[in-house]
Protein backbone atom coordinates (compact mmCIF):
# COMPACT_ATOMS: atom_id res chain seq x y z
CA UNK A 1 0.00 0.00 0.00
CA UNK A 2 1.67 3.43 -1.16
CA UNK A 3 -1.24 6.09 -1.38
CA UNK A 4 -3.13 7.14 1.68
CA UNK A 5 -5.40 10.32 3.37
CA UNK A 6 -4.59 11.10 6.89
CA UNK A 7 -5.98 13.84 9.37
CA UNK A 8 -3.93 14.68 12.85
CA UNK A 9 -7.25 14.64 14.79
CA UNK A 10 -7.47 17.74 15.28
CA UNK A 11 -8.63 21.07 13.89
CA UNK A 12 -6.53 24.68 12.93
CA UNK A 13 -8.17 26.33 15.89
CA UNK A 14 -7.14 24.08 18.32
CA UNK A 15 -3.54 25.49 17.62
CA UNK A 16 -5.06 28.78 18.71
CA UNK A 17 -7.28 27.72 21.67
CA UNK A 18 -5.63 24.61 22.95
CA UNK A 19 -1.50 25.12 22.01
CA UNK A 20 -0.70 23.12 24.72
CA UNK A 21 -2.68 20.01 24.23
CA UNK A 22 -1.52 16.55 23.07
CA UNK A 23 -4.00 14.92 20.59
CA UNK A 24 -3.60 11.45 19.90
CA UNK A 25 -6.34 8.94 17.70
CA UNK A 26 -7.12 5.87 20.42
CA UNK A 27 -9.64 4.42 18.43
CA UNK A 28 -12.10 5.27 15.25
CA UNK A 29 -15.14 3.67 13.74
CA UNK A 30 -16.62 4.54 10.26
CA UNK A 31 -20.32 4.64 10.00
CA UNK A 32 -21.95 5.90 6.85
CA UNK A 33 -20.20 9.31 5.53
CA UNK A 34 -18.19 9.94 8.86
CA UNK A 35 -15.88 8.26 10.92
CA UNK A 36 -15.92 8.95 14.87
CA UNK A 37 -12.17 9.09 16.75
CA UNK A 38 -11.41 9.46 20.19
CA UNK A 39 -8.82 12.24 20.75
CA UNK A 40 -7.26 11.47 24.54
CA UNK A 41 -6.97 15.10 25.49
CA UNK A 42 -8.17 16.44 22.45
CA UNK A 43 -12.18 14.20 23.31
CA UNK A 44 -14.38 13.30 20.56
CA UNK A 45 -13.36 14.59 17.25
CA UNK A 46 -15.96 13.20 14.11
CA UNK A 47 -14.50 13.81 10.42
CA UNK A 48 -16.44 13.98 6.88
CA UNK A 49 -14.97 11.03 4.92
CA UNK A 50 -17.50 10.92 2.15
CA UNK A 51 -15.83 10.68 -0.86
CA UNK A 52 -12.42 10.88 -0.08
CA UNK A 53 -11.13 10.34 -3.85
CA UNK A 54 -13.35 12.64 -5.41
CA UNK A 55 -12.74 15.69 -3.61
CA UNK A 56 -11.93 18.84 -4.58
CA UNK A 57 -10.02 19.88 -1.95
CA UNK A 58 -6.45 19.02 -0.43
CA UNK A 59 -7.26 17.96 2.99
CA UNK A 60 -9.81 14.74 2.11
CA UNK A 61 -11.28 14.19 5.52
CA UNK A 62 -11.90 17.00 7.87
CA UNK A 63 -14.43 18.43 10.62
CA UNK A 64 -16.09 21.10 8.48
CA UNK A 65 -16.87 21.36 4.93
CA UNK A 66 -16.24 25.06 4.57
CA UNK A 67 -15.79 26.96 8.25
CA UNK A 68 -15.27 25.42 11.78
CA UNK A 69 -18.30 27.88 12.82
CA UNK A 70 -20.54 26.38 10.13
CA UNK A 71 -20.77 23.29 12.24
CA UNK A 72 -18.93 21.64 15.54
CA UNK A 73 -18.14 17.66 15.09
CA UNK A 74 -15.97 17.87 18.59
CA UNK A 75 -17.19 17.59 21.74
CA UNK A 76 -14.48 18.51 24.43
CA UNK A 77 -14.00 15.68 26.79
CA UNK A 78 -11.16 14.98 29.75
CA UNK A 79 -9.28 12.15 27.97
CA UNK A 80 -11.52 10.38 25.12
CA UNK A 81 -10.07 6.90 24.93
CA UNK A 82 -12.80 5.20 22.99
CA UNK A 83 -15.86 6.28 20.69
CA UNK A 84 -17.98 4.31 18.76
CA UNK A 85 -21.79 3.66 17.55
CA UNK A 86 -23.69 0.54 18.60
CA UNK A 87 -23.91 -0.71 14.74
CA UNK A 88 -21.56 0.66 11.93
CA UNK A 89 -25.37 0.38 9.92
CA UNK A 90 -26.65 4.37 9.70
CA UNK A 91 -30.24 3.81 11.16
CA UNK A 92 -31.88 7.17 11.58
CA UNK A 93 -33.55 7.48 15.10
CA UNK A 94 -35.09 10.60 14.59
CA UNK A 95 -36.81 10.35 10.79
CA UNK A 96 -40.52 10.74 10.14
CA UNK A 97 -42.74 7.28 9.96
CA UNK A 98 -46.19 6.93 7.78
CA UNK A 99 -48.87 5.17 8.78
CA UNK A 100 -49.00 3.60 5.33
CA UNK A 101 -45.51 2.00 5.45
CA UNK A 102 -46.51 0.27 8.55
CA UNK A 103 -42.38 0.69 9.62
CA UNK A 104 -41.06 -0.01 13.13
CA UNK A 105 -39.37 2.78 14.45
CA UNK A 106 -35.35 2.70 14.82
CA UNK A 107 -34.17 2.85 18.60
CA UNK A 108 -33.69 5.88 20.38
CA UNK A 109 -30.27 4.36 21.48
CA UNK A 110 -28.83 4.35 18.14
CA UNK A 111 -29.18 8.04 17.93
CA UNK A 112 -26.15 8.08 19.77
CA UNK A 113 -22.19 8.44 19.77
CA UNK A 114 -20.73 6.01 23.30
CA UNK A 115 -17.71 7.96 24.51
CA UNK A 116 -15.33 5.89 27.18
CA UNK A 117 -13.72 8.69 28.62
CA UNK A 118 -10.76 7.73 31.35
CA UNK A 119 -12.12 10.12 34.17
CA UNK A 120 -15.22 10.97 33.38
CA UNK A 121 -16.84 7.35 32.43
CA UNK A 122 -19.41 6.99 29.95
CA UNK A 123 -20.66 9.78 27.29
CA UNK A 124 -23.31 9.77 25.51
CA UNK A 125 -23.32 12.75 21.93
CA UNK A 126 -26.19 12.95 19.92
CA UNK A 127 -25.58 11.60 16.70
CA UNK A 128 -29.10 12.13 14.87
CA UNK A 129 -28.02 15.22 13.53
CA UNK A 130 -25.32 12.99 11.06
CA UNK A 131 -27.83 10.59 10.20
CA UNK A 132 -30.68 13.23 8.76
CA UNK A 133 -29.46 14.40 5.97
CA UNK A 134 -29.49 18.07 6.37
CA UNK A 135 -25.86 19.73 6.85
CA UNK A 136 -27.13 22.87 8.72
CA UNK A 137 -28.29 21.82 12.29
CA UNK A 138 -24.64 19.23 12.60
CA UNK A 139 -23.60 20.86 16.05
CA UNK A 140 -22.76 17.65 17.94
CA UNK A 141 -22.76 18.34 22.35
CA UNK A 142 -22.98 15.47 25.07
CA UNK A 143 -26.36 14.81 25.89
CA UNK A 144 -25.77 12.77 29.13
CA UNK A 145 -22.39 11.77 31.26
CA UNK A 146 -22.74 8.71 33.38
CA UNK A 147 -20.02 7.80 36.05
CA UNK A 148 -22.60 6.59 39.14
CA UNK A 149 -20.18 6.86 42.20
CA UNK A 150 -17.29 6.88 39.84
CA UNK A 151 -17.92 3.02 38.70
CA UNK A 152 -17.00 3.68 35.46
CA UNK A 153 -13.43 5.47 36.01
CA UNK A 154 -10.81 3.94 33.81
CA UNK A 155 -13.55 3.54 31.05
CA UNK A 156 -11.16 2.42 27.98
CA UNK A 157 -14.15 0.25 25.69
CA UNK A 158 -17.59 -0.12 25.41
CA UNK A 159 -19.17 -3.26 23.37
CA UNK A 160 -23.14 -3.61 22.48
CA UNK A 161 -25.62 -6.36 22.39
CA UNK A 162 -29.15 -5.94 22.21
CA UNK A 163 -29.88 -2.75 24.53
CA UNK A 164 -26.84 -3.81 27.02
CA UNK A 165 -23.75 -1.84 26.69
CA UNK A 166 -20.38 -3.99 27.96
CA UNK A 167 -18.03 -1.51 29.81
CA UNK A 168 -14.37 -2.17 30.33
CA UNK A 169 -12.89 -0.19 32.85
CA UNK A 170 -11.25 0.06 36.54
CA UNK A 171 -13.63 -2.03 38.11
CA UNK A 172 -13.67 -4.70 35.30
CA UNK A 173 -16.77 -5.06 32.67
CA UNK A 174 -20.07 -3.10 33.64
CA UNK A 175 -23.36 -4.12 32.38
CA UNK A 176 -25.24 -1.22 31.59
CA UNK A 177 -29.04 -1.36 30.05
CA UNK A 178 -29.93 0.98 27.42
CA UNK A 179 -33.32 0.62 26.78
CA UNK A 180 -33.76 4.19 27.98
CA UNK A 181 -30.59 5.42 26.76
CA UNK A 182 -30.72 8.83 28.43
CA UNK A 183 -31.41 6.78 31.82
CA UNK A 184 -28.75 4.38 32.23
CA UNK A 185 -28.86 1.52 34.93
CA UNK A 186 -25.81 -0.44 35.73
CA UNK A 187 -26.94 -4.26 35.83
CA UNK A 188 -24.20 -6.30 36.59
CA UNK A 189 -20.86 -6.35 37.12
CA UNK A 190 -17.94 -8.84 36.05
CA UNK A 191 -15.29 -8.07 38.83
CA UNK A 192 -11.76 -8.33 39.92
CA UNK A 193 -12.17 -12.11 40.73
CA UNK A 194 -12.69 -13.11 36.80
CA UNK A 195 -11.61 -10.00 35.33
CA UNK A 196 -8.04 -7.80 35.51
CA UNK A 197 -7.88 -5.01 33.68
CA UNK A 198 -10.10 -5.93 30.91
CA UNK A 199 -9.52 -4.22 27.21
CA UNK A 200 -11.57 -5.18 25.09
CA UNK A 201 -15.28 -7.78 24.91
CA UNK A 202 -16.81 -9.27 21.62
CA UNK A 203 -20.50 -11.12 20.98
CA UNK A 204 -21.48 -14.22 19.65
CA UNK A 205 -24.71 -15.15 20.02
CA UNK A 206 -25.05 -16.73 23.67
CA UNK A 207 -21.24 -15.68 24.87
CA UNK A 208 -19.31 -13.02 25.45
CA UNK A 209 -15.63 -12.96 25.15
CA UNK A 210 -13.20 -10.68 27.18
CA UNK A 211 -9.92 -9.86 26.79
CA UNK A 212 -7.70 -8.50 30.04
CA UNK A 213 -4.10 -8.83 30.75
CA UNK A 214 -4.49 -13.04 31.53
CA UNK A 215 -5.95 -13.53 28.11
CA UNK A 216 -9.76 -14.51 26.93
CA UNK A 217 -12.59 -15.22 29.33
CA UNK A 218 -15.81 -16.49 28.24
CA UNK A 219 -19.29 -15.72 29.52
CA UNK A 220 -22.39 -17.08 28.75
CA UNK A 221 -24.69 -14.40 28.38
CA UNK A 222 -28.42 -16.33 28.08
CA UNK A 223 -29.52 -13.80 30.40
CA UNK A 224 -28.17 -10.80 28.83
CA UNK A 225 -27.68 -8.82 31.53
CA UNK A 226 -26.35 -11.69 34.60
CA UNK A 227 -23.29 -12.99 32.20
CA UNK A 228 -21.56 -16.24 33.75
CA UNK A 229 -18.33 -16.78 33.50
CA UNK A 230 -17.74 -20.69 31.72
CA UNK A 231 -13.80 -21.00 30.84
CA UNK A 232 -10.86 -19.28 30.68
CA UNK A 233 -7.66 -19.41 27.88
CA UNK A 234 -4.25 -17.99 29.03
CA UNK A 235 -2.87 -15.37 25.91
CA UNK A 236 -0.52 -13.05 26.84
CA UNK A 237 -0.29 -9.35 25.46
CA UNK A 238 -4.00 -10.33 24.44
CA UNK A 239 -5.13 -6.57 23.60
CA UNK A 240 -8.61 -6.57 21.51
CA UNK A 241 -10.58 -9.87 19.97
CA UNK A 242 -12.85 -10.56 17.02
CA UNK A 243 -15.12 -13.11 16.66
CA UNK A 244 -16.11 -14.95 13.30
CA UNK A 245 -17.77 -18.14 13.25
CA UNK A 246 -15.74 -20.92 14.84
CA UNK A 247 -13.10 -18.70 14.97
CA UNK A 248 -11.64 -16.16 17.51
CA UNK A 249 -9.30 -13.32 16.55
CA UNK A 250 -6.63 -11.91 19.35
CA UNK A 251 -4.43 -9.07 18.84
CA UNK A 252 -1.65 -10.29 21.04
CA UNK A 253 0.91 -7.67 21.30
CA UNK A 254 4.34 -9.12 20.42
CA UNK A 255 2.89 -12.69 19.85
CA UNK A 256 0.99 -11.46 16.55
CA UNK A 257 -1.77 -12.42 15.75
CA UNK A 258 -3.12 -15.40 17.80
CA UNK A 259 -5.95 -17.48 16.13
CA UNK A 260 -8.73 -19.36 18.65
CA UNK A 261 -11.03 -22.47 18.06
CA UNK A 262 -13.91 -21.40 19.60
CA UNK A 263 -16.45 -24.13 18.29
CA UNK A 264 -16.85 -25.00 21.52
CA UNK A 265 -17.18 -21.58 23.90
CA UNK A 266 -16.75 -23.53 26.97
CA UNK A 267 -13.32 -25.23 26.02
CA UNK A 268 -11.78 -23.20 23.64
CA UNK A 269 -8.08 -23.50 22.06
CA UNK A 270 -5.45 -21.83 20.62
CA UNK A 271 -5.77 -23.02 16.98
CA UNK A 272 -2.52 -21.02 15.41
CA UNK A 273 -0.04 -18.07 16.07
CA UNK A 274 0.35 -15.89 13.25
CA UNK A 275 3.43 -13.37 13.17
CA UNK A 276 4.23 -13.33 9.13
CA UNK A 277 7.96 -14.37 9.85
CA UNK A 278 8.24 -12.24 12.88
CA UNK A 279 7.23 -8.91 10.74
CA UNK A 280 3.98 -8.50 13.06
CA UNK A 281 5.49 -7.71 16.56
CA UNK A 282 3.20 -5.41 18.26
CA UNK A 283 -0.24 -5.94 17.04
CA UNK A 284 -3.07 -3.26 19.07
CA UNK A 285 -6.35 -4.35 16.85
CA UNK A 286 -7.84 -6.57 14.19
CA UNK A 287 -11.10 -6.41 12.09
CA UNK A 288 -12.38 -8.90 9.70
CA UNK A 289 -14.09 -8.32 6.18
CA UNK A 290 -14.84 -10.20 3.31
CA UNK A 291 -14.38 -8.78 -0.41
CA UNK A 292 -15.50 -10.74 -3.31
CA UNK A 293 -15.11 -14.69 -2.03
CA UNK A 294 -11.86 -13.88 0.11
CA UNK A 295 -11.44 -12.95 4.03
CA UNK A 296 -9.16 -10.52 4.92
CA UNK A 297 -8.02 -9.49 8.48
CA UNK A 298 -7.08 -6.53 8.63
CA UNK A 299 -4.23 -5.55 11.33
CA UNK A 300 -2.90 -2.59 13.63
CA UNK A 301 0.79 -3.34 14.39
CA UNK A 302 1.66 -0.24 16.14
CA UNK A 303 5.23 0.50 15.24
CA UNK A 304 4.61 -1.63 11.96
CA UNK A 305 2.08 0.09 10.71
CA UNK A 306 -1.03 -1.30 9.24
CA UNK A 307 -1.06 -4.90 7.92
CA UNK A 308 -3.58 -6.48 5.57
CA UNK A 309 -3.78 -11.03 6.03
CA UNK A 310 -5.74 -12.88 3.32
CA UNK A 311 -7.70 -15.51 5.28
CA UNK A 312 -9.57 -17.33 2.88
CA UNK A 313 -9.44 -17.72 -0.67
CA UNK A 314 -11.56 -19.75 -3.41
CA UNK A 315 -8.36 -22.12 -3.07
CA UNK A 316 -8.69 -22.92 0.76
CA UNK A 317 -9.64 -26.40 1.58
CA UNK A 318 -13.20 -26.40 2.80
CA UNK A 319 -13.71 -22.78 1.09
CA UNK A 320 -17.49 -23.31 0.22
CA UNK A 321 -18.26 -24.51 4.08
CA UNK A 322 -19.53 -22.97 7.13
CA UNK A 323 -16.14 -21.68 9.09
CA UNK A 324 -13.43 -22.20 6.44
CA UNK A 325 -9.77 -23.34 8.04
CA UNK A 326 -8.38 -19.46 8.01
CA UNK A 327 -4.28 -19.44 6.52
CA UNK A 328 -3.18 -16.02 6.91
CA UNK A 329 -0.71 -14.82 4.40
CA UNK A 330 0.14 -11.54 4.59
CA UNK A 331 -0.20 -9.71 1.29
CA UNK A 332 -0.06 -5.19 2.56
CA UNK A 333 1.52 -3.37 4.78
CA UNK A 334 1.35 0.37 5.12
CA UNK A 335 4.41 2.05 7.58
CA UNK A 336 3.22 4.88 9.61
CA UNK A 337 4.95 8.62 8.20
CA UNK A 338 6.82 10.04 11.10
CA UNK A 339 7.10 7.35 13.26
CA UNK A 340 3.36 6.69 13.75
CA UNK A 341 1.75 4.11 15.27
CA UNK A 342 -0.81 2.04 14.56
CA UNK A 343 -3.48 1.10 17.11
CA UNK A 344 -7.02 0.92 16.23
CA UNK A 345 -8.58 -0.41 13.06
CA UNK A 346 -12.19 0.78 12.41
CA UNK A 347 -14.90 -2.08 11.80
CA UNK A 348 -16.01 -2.99 8.86
CA UNK A 349 -19.76 -2.51 7.52
CA UNK A 350 -22.22 -5.16 9.20
CA UNK A 351 -24.33 -6.14 6.56
CA UNK A 352 -27.39 -8.01 6.53
CA UNK A 353 -28.13 -6.80 10.40
CA UNK A 354 -31.42 -6.18 10.44
CA UNK A 355 -32.42 -6.90 14.28
CA UNK A 356 -30.46 -6.47 17.67
CA UNK A 357 -30.07 -9.54 20.25
CA UNK A 358 -32.80 -7.66 21.88
CA UNK A 359 -35.08 -8.15 19.16
CA UNK A 360 -34.89 -4.20 18.00
CA UNK A 361 -35.40 -3.26 14.49
CA UNK A 362 -32.23 -1.32 12.71
CA UNK A 363 -32.93 -1.38 8.82
CA UNK A 364 -35.48 -1.25 6.81
CA UNK A 365 -37.30 -4.50 5.45
CA UNK A 366 -38.34 -4.92 1.83
CA UNK A 367 -42.12 -5.45 2.79
CA UNK A 368 -44.80 -3.51 3.99
CA UNK A 369 -45.36 -4.39 7.74
CA UNK A 370 -42.74 -6.66 7.53
CA UNK A 371 -40.66 -7.04 10.99
CA UNK A 372 -38.10 -9.09 13.06
CA UNK A 373 -38.56 -11.64 15.95
CA UNK A 374 -38.94 -9.75 18.89
CA UNK A 375 -36.86 -10.71 22.38
CA UNK A 376 -39.75 -12.96 23.39
CA UNK A 377 -40.34 -14.70 19.67
CA UNK A 378 -36.40 -15.17 19.36
CA UNK A 379 -36.43 -16.95 23.33
CA UNK A 380 -38.66 -19.12 22.15
CA UNK A 381 -36.85 -20.29 19.47
CA UNK A 382 -33.75 -21.91 21.40
CA UNK A 383 -35.01 -21.56 25.54
CA UNK A 384 -37.41 -23.13 27.01
CA UNK A 385 -37.70 -22.41 31.07
CA UNK A 386 -35.01 -20.43 30.47
CA UNK A 387 -32.77 -23.07 29.57
CA UNK A 388 -30.87 -24.35 26.53
CA UNK A 389 -33.25 -26.33 24.70
CA UNK A 390 -31.10 -29.41 22.74
CA UNK A 391 -32.24 -32.32 20.89
CA UNK A 392 -31.40 -35.91 22.21
CA UNK A 393 -31.27 -38.83 20.33
CA UNK A 394 -31.23 -40.90 23.78
CA UNK A 395 -34.52 -42.38 25.06
CA UNK A 396 -33.35 -42.39 28.50
CA UNK A 397 -32.55 -38.65 28.59
CA UNK A 398 -34.62 -36.87 31.29
CA UNK A 399 -35.79 -34.19 29.27
CA UNK A 400 -38.17 -36.98 27.83
CA UNK A 401 -41.44 -38.92 29.08
CA UNK A 402 -42.34 -41.98 27.69
CA UNK A 403 -45.73 -39.82 26.54
CA UNK A 404 -43.27 -37.39 24.31
CA UNK A 405 -42.09 -40.42 22.65
CA UNK A 406 -44.95 -42.46 21.49
CA UNK A 407 -46.59 -38.81 20.15
CA UNK A 408 -43.74 -38.05 17.79
CA UNK A 409 -45.47 -38.61 14.42
CA UNK A 410 -45.41 -41.25 12.01
CA UNK A 411 -42.01 -42.07 10.31
CA UNK A 412 -43.92 -43.66 7.26
CA UNK A 413 -43.48 -47.14 8.04
CA UNK A 414 -46.95 -47.72 8.28
CA UNK A 415 -47.50 -47.33 12.14
CA UNK A 416 -48.79 -44.88 14.56
CA UNK A 417 -45.10 -43.62 16.08
CA UNK A 418 -41.72 -45.43 16.37
CA UNK A 419 -41.47 -48.67 18.70
CA UNK A 420 -39.87 -47.89 22.13
CA UNK A 421 -36.13 -49.00 21.75
CA UNK A 422 -35.33 -52.16 24.57
CA UNK A 423 -34.25 -51.21 27.94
Amino acid sequence: MREAREHPGKDISDLLIHPFRKTKVLSVQNRGEYAYLACGEGGLKVLDISFVDDKGFSEKTFTAPVSPIGQQFYVNTAYAQYACAPTTLAPDPTRNHYKENEDAAVDLMYAFIYVCDKYEGLILVGAGTLLDGNPLNNYLKRDLTYNPNGLLCGAKYISFVGKYGYVCCDKGVVVIDFGNPLKPQVKAIIGHKYVHKPTCVAFQFRYAYVTDEDGVKVFDITEMDNPRPVSKLKVPHAHKIYLARTYAYVAAGELGLVILDIEKPEDPKVDQIYNAEGEMHDVHDVQLAITYPSEFAYVADGHGGMKILQLTSPETHGFMGFSAHPEPKLIATYKIPHGGEALAIGRALDRDRAVDESGRQIAVFGRVGARPFNRDEMDKMYLHNKKVWKVSNDYNDPGYSKAQWQDLPSTGNGGGGPKLPPK
